[in-house]
C-alpha cells in the first residue's frame, strides 16, 4: 500500500515538474526599453505590439521577436565624389529611432538587423545624391545647407520604413589629396599677398606721417619767424632761420622751441 503511494507521489511530481516546465517554457519577459513581435508559425507575423512584463504565448507555434526602441546612433562613411569631380571623404552621424507600432512592418520589410540594411543602404545613396550637387567648394562654404538637404531626404525616406531620425551631423569632411594640395597652395598665396599689400599700405602711412612731420616744422620756423620779425633786423632773422639746430627762448614764455633740419 505505502509503495503504491509513493508511487502515486511520485507520477504526481513528476507530472508537476513536466506541467511547469511547459508553463515557463510559455513565459517570455520584454525588458524595459524594448517591445516584442509574435511570429506565429500558421500566420506569419502577428500585427500586435507587445509591451513591457511577463507574456504568454503558444509553445512550437509562436516565438517572440524583441526590438530595442531606444534612440541610438549610426555613423555612416561614404567616399564619393562632387560636381566638379572632387573626391570627398564625408562621415554621417545620425541618432535614430524606431517607430514602436511599426515594429510587425520593419520586421517583415527588413528584419531585425534594420539598422544595418536600411539605415546603411539609404543614407549611402541620399548622401551621394546631395554631395554630388555641390563643387568642392561649395561643400566647404555650404556646409550647413548640404546638412539641411541630406537631413531632410533622409528623414523623408526613412519614414517609410517606421525608423525616425532625430537630426543629422556631417562630422567628418576631407577631400583627395591634389585639392587639398592645390588649396593649400592658394591659401599660402592669399597670406603672400596679404603680407605684400600690409607692407604697401605701411609705407604709405610711413610717407603721410614724414609729410606732415615736415609741413609741421616748417610752420612752426615761419611762426618763430613771424614772431622775431618786429625786434630783428630782417638780415637777423632770415640768417637765424636757415641755422641748424639752435634752440630759441622767447621773451615773456619758459619753453624751450629748437629748430632743427
Amino acid at each position: 500500500m505505502a509503495v503504491k503511494v509513493f508511487e502515486s507521489v511520485g507520477k504526481f511530481g513528476l507530472a508537476l515538474a513536466v506541467a511547469g516546465g511547459v508553463v515557463n517554457s510559455a513565459l517570455y519577459n520584454v525588458d524595459a526599453g524594448h517591445r516584442a513581435v509574435i511570429f506565429d508559425r500558421f500566420h506569419g507575423v502577428q500585427d500586435i505590439v507587445v509591451g513591457e512584463g511577463t507574456h504568454f504565448l503558444i509553445l512550437w507555434v509562436q516565438k517572440p521577436i524583441i526590438f530595442d526602441y531606444h534612440s541610438r546612433p549610426c555613423n555612416v562613411p561614404v567616399i564619393t565624389g562632387s560636381k566638379d569631380l572632387q573626391n570627398v571623404n564625408i562621415t554621417l552621424h545620425i541618432p535614430f529611432q524606431p517607430v514602436t507600432s511599426q515594429f510587425p512592418h520593419i520586421f517583415t520589410s527588413t528584419g531585425e538587423d534594420y539598422d544595418e540594411h536600411v539605415l546603411l543602404s539609404i543614407m549611402t545613396k541620399i548622401l551621394k545624391s546631395v554631395v554630388v550637387r555641390f563643387d568642392a567648394g561649395e561643400l566647404i562654404t555650404q556646409r550647413e545647407l548640404v546638412s539641411k538637404q541630406m537631413s531632410n531626404n533622409l528623414m523623408e525616406r526613412t519614414a517609410t520604413f517606421g525608423l525616425i531620425l532625430d537630426a543629422v551631423f556631417l562630422t567628418y569632411l576631407t577631400f583627395g589629396k591634389e585639392f587639398t594640395e592645390v588649396v593649400e597652395a592658394k591659401q599660402a598665396a592669399q597670406q603672400e599677398a596679404d603680407r605684400a599689400r600690409f607692407m604697401v599700405e605701411k609705407a604709405e602711412q610711413q610717407e603721410k606721417a614724414a609729410i606732415i612731420s615736415a609741413e609741421g616744422e616748417s610752420k612752426a620756423t615761419e611762426l618763430i619767424a613771424n614772431s622775431l620779425a618786429p625786434r630783428w633786423p630782417d638780415q637777423a632773422v632770415q640768417a637765424l632761420s636757415r641755422s641748424h639746430n639752435i634752440t630759441y627762448l622767447l621773451a615773456g614764455q619758459s619753453v624751450l622751441l629748437r629748430l632743427s633740419q
